[in-house]
Order: structure tokens, then C-alpha cells, then sequence
């Protein structure tokens, strides 16, 4: 039985291998990754070169100074004209908007009054700047009312955070939980993605060689489950080396790209909206923010790389061996893709509630019933407990014993799905010109 098993596994991965669509994927995945990463970085670096100007009709004695320039927006203050006058020369100048405030007696008059005009609907972030500034000032005047000197003003400004530790007397960061939560759901993407894309040619490879009855000279020498296991551990093999091929290549060609192109990645994720005014104050910001950050790299470093890697190991073979058996059995089962569609969508149902569920339930709860209970059913456990073990094993993490139950579930049920698949496999490879049905698969399952 291993002898015809390596033979099919061999037969398999090199018929993958020598595809020219595999080979050209190959090749062209990483240039399309790597492009399009660089792509983003360019259009976001654009975007956040591109200023807004707006223009502002102060009719006021309040707020003369409060308008400061940022990053991303600049303001233009016109003077002694008539509010028709300032719309027309902010439409004219191709300004993005123009704030007028008219005059008045305090400051809650004019904040009731003003205006902000614009061609189109303004972005949220304009307004919500624009509404932080009257936010602030109202706020103070009305403290000032109160008996609250401006100085006094800045004390109460002042946000709180409240500090954090472990019982131990760690200091705990915030959003640490969110973040290993995030590290977690990337591997378990990676095996979600993997089992959809060669899942999906595990079951065209058994449709092509059923419906060029190839497969009826096949299984007159193998039996149809050493076919079916070959075909899934040939494709995943298959699969596997493109992914080390992406991987690596895609790797060196992005750190190729930033070295002579200069490409700035870190533009992908923003930049801080920092006021212009008053740079010489950000240095005072410096030491704590450094601080903070080397503080995230050490929990992210404490992260059990070992662990994680290993434990996306496991499942990783598991899921895509349960995955790719009923895959196969659907190959089996039909006679051309298009009758696969039906049967498809129960099997990427799971896979979908895992990552959709499972970063809702993990993000806010890891440790709650939703979050526990999709970690260890064995259709969404690799993916969802992948999530909950950057927190590592044991206290504040994942209880050993759940992760030895979920590897445990995973082998059972592989080995139940499996049988099952088998079974469908062995009766559908031999079924011709007839479409079937939920309640004929059934009845396969008891031959």
C-alpha cells in the first residue's frame, strides 16, 4: 500500500509542478504581491501629500488664532469681504471648503452660526477637526465662566489613562490583546487561503480524470482510497513548495525594491496629524512614545514563537486534510464543476464564521465561551485557536488542556471525515450523467 501511495503522491506533485499555469503563478505571484504593496505605499504617500485648503470668513473677535496648519490641512483667512465674495473666491481659488463665522456677542452665538461650505459633502475628518477646535474653545469659556483660569484650563485638558499591571506587577499595555489576536488570525488566514485555493484543485484534479475516464484505469490497480489520500498529500506538497517559493522570493524582492527605490512602507500605515505650529514641543513627546513602543516590541518578541509556529503546523495539516477529503469527495460526486457550487459554500461556511466570529469573540473576550467554543470545533478550531495562542499556554492564556482537546477533536474528526469522504469517493468516481443530490450522498455514506 505505500509503495502505489508514494507513486500517486509522486504522480500528483509532478503533474502540479510541471504545469505551465503553476509555473507561471509561481513566478508572477510575488511580482503582483510585491507590485501591489509598492503601489499602495506610492498612492497612500500621494494622498497624504495632497493638502486641503480651506478658507475662513472670521466676522468674529473669538477663535483669530485657533486655526492651525497640519499635515493635511492648511487654512487661508480672508479679510473684509462679503460672505457671497468669500464663497465665490474659495469656488474660484479651488479651495476644498470655507468656514464662515459670523459675528456676535460670544462665542456659543458664533459657534450656533457658523457655517461650513463646500462643493460636496466634506470628508468626516474635516468636520471632526473643525469641531474639536469650537469643542475645545467652548469648553473653556465655559469653565472661564465658571471661575476656571485659562491656566488651570490645560491641568483639566489633560487625558487620563489608567495604568496597568499584572497581578505580578507587570505593566500591561493596551490593545496588546488586539494585536496578538491580529498575529494569530494572520496564520490562520494563511490556512484558510490555502485550503480554499488547492482544496479547490484536489477536487478539479478528480473531476478532469473521472470525466476523461482515466480514473476507471486507475483504480483497477489502486484502491480509491489510496487515490484520494494521494491526490490530497501530491497537491499539498504541490502547494506547500509554491507557498516557500512565494514566500522567500516575494521576501527578497520586497527588501530589494525598498534598497534601490527608496520606497517608504511605513507610509501604508499613516502619518500622525501633528499641528506645524509648535514642532518644538514634540521632542517632549519623544522619550514616552519610545518607550511605549519598546515596550509593544518586547510583548510581541514574548510572544511563544515556538509554540505558534509549531501548534500552525498541526493544524495546518489537519484542517487541510479534512478540507481537501470532502474537496475530493465533491470531485467524485459530480461530473463538472459547475455542479459543485451547491456543495461548495457548506464548506467555506465555517471557514468564514471562524475568521469573522473568531476576531469578533477573541478580540473582545478571549477567554469567553464564543471564543473557547469555536477554538475547539474542529471545522473553525484552526483557525480561531490560532488566534488565542499568542497569549501563550497556561495562566492568561490557553488552558493546556484546551489545546490538547481541539488537537484531539481535529484527529477524530479528521479521521471520521475522511472515512466518510472515502466512501463517497469510492461510489461517485464510478457515477456518470447524473447530478447528485444531498439525500443520494447519503445514502453512499451507508454502501
Amino acid at each position: 500500500m505505500i509503495g502505489k501511495l508514494g507513486l500517486i503522491i509522486r504522480r500528483e506533485y509532478l503533474a502540479k509542478v510541471r504545469n505551465k499555469s503553476f509555473i507561471v503563478m509561481t513566478i508572477l505571484s510575488p511580482l503582483l504581491i510585491v507590485g501591489m504593496i509598492v503601489l499602495i505605499a506610492y498612492l497612500t504617500k500621494l494622498n497624504d501629500n495632497e493638502k486641503r485648503i480651506i478658507a475662513v470668513l472670521n466676522e468674529s473677535s473669538f477663535l483669530e488664532r485657533e486655526f492651525v496648519a497640519t499635515s493635511s490641512t492648511s487654512y487661508v483667512h480672508f479679510r473684509q469681504l462679503s460672505l457671497e465674495e468669500a464663497k465665490d473666491s474659495t469656488i474660484s481659488l479651488g479651495y476644498y471648503g470655507l468656514l464662515h463665522l459670523p459675528s456676535a456677542v460670544d462665542l456659543e452665538k458664533v459657534a450656533q452660526s457658523a457655517y461650513f461650505y463646500s462643493k460636496d459633502n466634506p470628508s468626516t475628518n474635516v468636520t471632526q477637526g473643525l469641531e474639536d477646535i469650537f469643542q475645545k474653545q467652548l469648553r473653556q469659556k465655559r469653565l472661564e465662566k465658571l471661575g476656571v483660569s485659562p491656566e488651570r484650563f490645560s491641568d483639566i485638558e489633560k487625558r487620563f489613562e489608567i495604568n496597568l499591571a499584572t497581578f505580578d506587577g507587570e505593566k500591561s499595555l493596551k490593545g496588546i490583546n488586539e494585536i496578538k489576536a491580529f498575529i494569530g488570525g494572520g496564520f490562520g488566514y494563511a490556512i484558510m487561503m490555502f485550503i480554499i485555493i488547492y482544496g479547490g484543485f484536489v477536487m478539479r484534479s478528480v473531476i478532469e480524470e473521472k470525466t476523461s475516464r482515466i480514473i476507471e484505469v486507475i483504480i483497477s490497480s489502486v484502491k480509491p482510497f489510496q487515490l484520494m489520500l494521494g491526490k490530497i498529500i501530491g497537491t499539498s506538497l504541490a502547494g506547500i513548495t509554491q507557498f516557500v517559493i512565494w514566500i522567500i522570493s516575494a521576501s527578497l524582492l520586497l527588501f530589494l525594491t525598498v534598497m534601490f527605490l527608496g520606497i517608504d512602507i511605513s507610509a501604508i500605515m499613516g502619518e500622525s496629524q501633528i499641528p506645524l505650529e509648535g514642532m518644538d514641543n514634540v521632542s517632549q513627546f519623544a522619550a514616552p512614545m519610545d518607550s511605549e513602543m519598546l515596550a509593544y516590541t518586547k510583548e510581541i518578541l514574548n510572544i511563544p514563537w515556538g509554540l505558534l509556529i509549531g501548534s500552525f503546523l498541526v493544524y495546518f495539516v489537519l484542517g487541510y486534510l479534512i478540507y481537501s477529503s470532502i474537496y475530493a469527495a465533491i470531485g467524485a460526486a459530480v461530473d463538472n464543476e459547475t455542479d459543485t457550487q451547491q456543495f461548495i459554500f457548506p464548506i467555506i461556511l465555517p471557514l468564514m464564521l471562524a475568521i469573522y466570529v473568531g476576531f469578533f469573540s477573541v478580540f473582545s473576550n478571549p477567554h469567553g465561551p464564543i471564543a473557547v467554543g469555536f477554538s475547539l470545533f474542529p471545522l473553525t478550531s484552526p483557525i480561531v485557536m490560532l488566534m488565542r495562542l499568542p497569549g501563550g499556554i497556561g495562566e492568561g492564556g490557553v488552558p493546556l488542556w484546551q489545546l490538547l482537546a481541539s488537537i484531539g477533536l481535529l484527529i477524530v474528526t479528521f479521521l471520521g471525515i475522511v472515512s466518510l469522504a472515502a466512501k463517497i469517493y469510492r461510489v461517485g468516481i464510478l457515477m456518470y450523467g447524473k447530478r447528485p443530490t444531498y439525500k443520494e450522498l447519503f445514502k453512499w455514506l451507508r454502501y
